[in-house]
């Protein structure tokens, strides 16, 4: 249990001494999923520093994430650093807005995650998916990553917008790559958003590749509207005061959807296919699973809940690498947490990657092991020990859409499919916004 938080302490909670002005920025940009596991394991349950950014404070237990998240989330709000790291490629969109806005937003977006208007998109999640394994031929060595990244791209185009963007791809492809690896450098982090270093004149040039994109698709729906998509839907919105939304509030929602809605899936489907490749006794399990109910037909919605162990394996996936791996906020108001006063202004960092791997909640955290999610362990475990995809009001909002697409795509790929990775291949992660390996993830193809 934590500890309790009925008495207050003034004092700061312990934590690592930063160099001056960039405080502990630099260590984190060099190791930082060492850096964050090393300070959860050192100084304990909360841990304090300052940065540039001011105050900062990491949460590594889960009643605390759950007190911020869900309990008191409304002392709390995205704040300056997600800010300023995110917003200038996503814009006001649901990611970065607050308050009245952000509601209305997710208002706005909510019935296109209604799990009656997911289930029609189970069918054509599958299709795409034996659409780009019928490109790969036995031998063959594709980069797995961006596989992935392009598999559930079209997917999300045509699920949420209506619309195929094959012949566009690379625009939305090169722009995240730099919008990723321009938001990692150290200048990002810590000199004022109005100084144009490089990494943000590379965002830039990244923003402006898919705004000529993005406002495509806006004038194509604007001609052709449909029923369903999304931004036809929110061409038709007026706001309280009886306007339309412009078409930069449009973009910004679209330009979220279409980067948010396809990395981290993406993500999860390379590090589930990196570990079963390294885990052969799991694959076996898995694809004997798949022959039993599938019997050599495609996966449908009405498969999944026999695909019990698939499941398994693609929530084990998501406690090992997190696609997304931390979580940030900003108090606004005075709150308690640990027993310590968290000052308004304050960041409030709770990594994913941190807790998933904690012995106290799972045994051999390190190991790969889809079994451990009986029914037993779930309801053993704390509320957020696992929080893949967050908690609270803030919760993704394409949370059912992410594992139904997961599910289904893993199944289509191994009912057919053996994935050998590439000998010296390693895992070499980014810690930005989401986990994205630094490298390649090449697999050579052996058809079943």
């Amino acid at each position: 249990m934590a500890p309790s938080t009925h008495s207050t302490d003034r004092r700061r909670p312990p934590g690592p001494d930063g160099l001056p002005y960039v405080g502990t920025q630099l260590s984190f940009l060099r190791r930082p999923y060492e850096f964050m596991t090393e300070t959860a394991r050192e100084y304990g349950d909360i841990v304090s520093w300052d940065d540039p950014i001011g105050p900062v404070y990491q949460l590594n237990h889960p009643d605390y994430i759950e007190h911020v998240l869900v309990a008191n989330n409304q002392h709390y709000v995205k704040g300056s650093l997600f800010q300023n790291t995110l917003r200038p490629i996503t814009g006001n969109g649901i990611l970065n807005s607050e308050g009245a806005v952000w509601r209305r937003n997710r208002h706005l977006l909510q019935p296109a995650f209604h799990p009656d208007r997911i289930r029609e998109y189970a069918t054509m999640m599958t299709d795409i998916g034996l659409e780009t394994t019928d490109f790969w031929t036995d031998g063959e060595t594709v980069p797995f990553h961006e596989e992935m990244s392009t598999l559930t791209l079209r997917i999300v185009a045509r699920a949420l917008f209506g619309v195929g963007i094959d012949e566009r791809l690379g625009v939305v492809s090169s722009a995240l790559d730099d919008f990723m690896l321009a938001s990692e450098t150290l200048s990002h982090y810590i000199l004022p958003p109005g100084i144009p270093t490089p990494s943000r004149r590379r965002i830039e040039r990244a923003r402006e590749r898919l705004d000529s994109l993005i406002y495509d698709l806006i004038d194509e729906r604007r001609a052709n509207a449909t029923e369903s998509d999304v931004i036809s839907k929110l061409l038709k919105v007026e706001t309280e005061g009886g306007d339309r939304l412009s078409d930069e509030q449009i973009r910004d929602e679209v330009t979220t959807l279409l980067l948010a809605g396809h990395e981290t899936t993406a993500l999860s489907l390379t590090f589930t296919a990196y570990l079963l490749s390294t885990h052969p006794t799991v694959e076996r399990r898995l694809v004997e699973e798949l022959g039993t109910v599938l019997e050599g037909e495609p996966p449908t919605m009405a498969d999944l809940e026999d695909l019990t162990y698939t499941e398994r394996v693609v929530e084990e996936s998501m406690r090992l690498y997190p696609p997304v791996p931390s979580i940030v906020r900003e108090a606004v108001k005075p709150d308690l947490v640990g027993g310590y006063e968290i000052p308004p202004g304050a960041t409030v960092q709770m990594h994913q990657w941190v807790v998933h791997r904690d012995p106290r909640w799972y045994d051999d955290p390190l190991a790969f092991r889809p079994d451990r999610w009986t029914d037993e362990m779930r309801s053993a475990l704390p509320k957020l020990a696992y929080f893949p995809f967050s908690a609270g009001p803030r919760r993704c909002i394409g949370d059912r859409f992410a594992m139904l697409e997961a599910r289904l795509v893993l199944a289509t790929i191994y009912q057919r499919h053996h994935l050998e990775l590439v000998p010296g291949t390693e895992l070499d992660l980014m810690a930005t916004i989401t986990a994205r390996p630094r490298k390649e993830i090449p697999m050579t193809i052996r058809e079943r």
